[in-house]
């Protein structure tokens, strides 16, 4: 029997793309396996963000050949687009493609007993091409589905290396994302997350051209499903009509990821980020004053060359004086080929690892004085398809992303419940179950 099984490392889109592969596989015959070991084709979807998650996608593929000898091992995704050199080189790596291509591995792969003879399917990115569609029916046994809507980034920040391994901003046709979201939201889904690599540029590419605030109007008026997610925001798209927008809708999720890297204007004009710290502020300021509940979370580097004492005090007393709700925390890590790979100044290690380790500890305050504050409140919380391993009890989250526990019968699994939170205890939020009744006398509150 054809088994396979993939390995998926790093961002959203990555997982949507193994998920709809994963069932176009399963359409042409395979058989997805219950354990990895099992499996008679593995694939790897690497990602090159940071050095870290190249290390992880490195020792991913030795792994799978380590633990499968005989499988056919295929590595696919932003590590082999950018450096297929270090994959082609192993031996035991039957097939290396690259994002372009990635589509195709179904069909590349889908041939009795061996694979096409070419080991190596790299295409270049750097001319436009158009948004490749991987369709997707359904989105595993998960509670939320995925949608990528666009693909690829136009920003070329000087320390990242998606641009080169991921193309140009495009877009999938608005008509097809509604049909998308409203089929998953037919199947039983409650939530789906909007994804992709800039998705801030949406529809930026198509002819005629539209935007995200429009795409999410037309969603919310089509009321396919009950939750819209958006995946990272870039802060100079979200627009005041989207910010309006968010304020008033009622499937829109009212949670935003808006990065940040650094709060210092030298370093972020080295990073070539188009804004300042204090247009940042101020769009912080203005989310929240006008989305009522909103849960904002930040991406922050530590260490990007040129980093000066100074210039990461005024990153953390941005941040400290920001209405944050949580942060990711990243050191800054060279990635050849990058704008920032060439500059000097750098930021010892150690100072970098102690960097991050300050960030943390402001992001893990945030996070417990976000979820402090609302202690009493009443919210809608979807419920996921595990129960927390500490208490048995059912797990979800708020709209505005908050984690919560509660108790309550097996009935109540993926189902969105009205939930007000009692406690937060040990940075555990619990929660407990509004009666039918009672929810149904404060709709609309």
């Amino acid at each position: 029997m054809r088994t396979f099984f993939f390995t998926t490392l790093g961002c959203k889109v990555n997982r949507y793309e193994s998920e709809a592969l994963s069932e176009r596989l399963q359409n042409l015959g395979w058989k997805l396996a219950q354990r990895e070991e099992e499996a008679r084709m593995c694939v790897i979807n690497t990602c090159a963000v940071t050095g870290k998650a190249a290390m992880q996608s490195r020792q991913a593929v030795r792994k799978a050949i380590r633990t499968h000898p005989d499988a056919t091992v295929v590595v696919t995704g932003c590590y082999a687009q950018i450096a297929p050199e270090v994959f082609a080189s192993m031996p035991d790596v039957d097939c290396v493609v690259g994002n372009r291509d990635k589509h195709r591995i179904p069909e590349i792969c889908d041939y009795p007993g061996t694979l096409v003879p070419a080991k190596t399917w790299i295409q270049d990115l750097t001319a436009p091409f158009p948004f490749q569609d991987l369709p997707i029916a359904r989105f595993g046994d998960r509670t939320r589905a995925f949608v990528k809507i666009q693909d690829g980034c136009n920003a070329f920040c000087s320390y990242c290396i998606v641009p080169y391994a991921r193309g140009r901003s495009r877009s999938l046709v608005p008509d097809v994302v509604i049909h998308r979201v409203n089929q998953l939201g037919s199947q039983g889904y409650s939530e789906v997350v909007l994804c992709g690599i800039h998705v801030g540029r949406y529809g930026q590419d198509l002819t005629p051209k539209t935007s995200l605030a429009s795409l999410l109007k037309t969603l919310d008026d089509s009321k396919g499903i009950a939750r819209i997610r958006i995946s990272s925001i870039e802060p100079m798209e979200l627009t005041a009509d989207l910010i309006k927008h968010l304020a008033v809708s009622e499937h829109i999720c009212p949670h935003l990821h808006i990065p940040l890297q650094s709060g210092d204007d030298d370093i972020l004009k080295t990073m070539h980020r188009p804004y300042t710290a204090r247009a940042y502020r101020g769009l912080i300021h203005d989310i929240v004053a006008t989305v009522p509940g909103v849960s904002v979370g930040v991406d922050v580097m530590a260490g990007f060359p040129g980093e000066t004492d100074r210039a990461f005090e005024n990153t953390y007393r941005l941040i400290e004086d920001l209405p944050v709700a949580y942060l990711h925390v990243f050191p800054f890590s060279v990635r050849e080929g990058t704008a920032a790979a060439s500059l000097e100044n750098r930021v010892p290690s150690q100072t970098i690892k102690e960097r991050c380790e300050h960030l943390r500890a402001l992001g893990q305050k945030k996070r417990e004085a976000f979820r402090q504050d609302s202690a009493g409140s009443t919210h809608e919380v979807l419920v996921e398809g595990k129960r927390d391993k500490s208490f048995g009890f059912l797990t979800g989250f708020t709209n505005n992303y908050i984690p919560v526990v509660l108790e309550g019968n097996e009935e109540l699994l993926h189902q969105i419940v009205r939930v007000t939170i009692c406690k937060i205890d040990k940075g555990k939020v619990f929660g407990k179950l509004v009666p039918r009744r009672e929810a149904v006398g404060e709709s609309g509150k």
